[in-house]
């Protein structure tokens, strides 16, 4: 039930024109159904699995995007406080943990409502934010998990901006 009643129809599936972009960059891509995609793409730290879907009900875009990174359970306490650390310097998307799976995850939705088309721009937007906030933050993720650093000092070594290359 909505509380405006709209007749409508939306002139495309989203996730079509993700299809496209995937393909013209030669990246690896399974469609699950017409209403999902997951692309591969490499980062800077590894491979990304980026999942979009399609929420027709609410007309939203989301994309998801999972870490090469297991956190076993005596590791989750202090990588849910470098999430809260890490989304406090977010303006666009989240991290999340999964704590079934024990997978970091980013997130972000975009929303389309009253038939708005997504741009190619618009979709290669979202996807860079989330390549790019993913590398940033990949190593903090790796430090608490794998190091056993505290949050903090995990946080602080990916905010250090480095300048010039080695």
């Amino acid at each position: 039930m909505t509380l405006i009643d709209v007749n409508s129809e939306r002139p495309g599936n989203p996730v079509d024109t993700i299809e496209v972009i995937a393909a013209q960059n030669d990246w690896t891509f399974e469609r699950s159904g017409d209403d999902e995609i997951t692309v591969s793409i490499q980062g800077n730290w590894c491979d990304y699995h980026v999942s979009f879907s399609w929420m027709e009900e609410i007309e939203a875009l989301q994309l998801a995007c999972a870490f090469d990174i297991k956190v076993p359970e005596t590791r989750r306490t202090e990588v849910t406080r470098l999430l809260a650390l890490i989304n406090e310097q977010m303006w666009i998307g989240h991290f999340d943990l999964w704590q079934a799976e024990g997978v970091v995850m980013y997130r972000h939705a975009l929303l389309l409502a009253g038939q708005i088309e997504a741009s190619d721009e618009q979709i290669g937007a979202m996807l860079e934010h989330a390549l790019e906030s993913c590398d940033r933050f990949y190593q903090s993720f790796q430090f608490v998990v794998w190091a056993g650093k505290s949050a903090r000092e995990a946080l602080d070594h990916a905010l250090i901006e480095t300048v010039g290359e080695a």
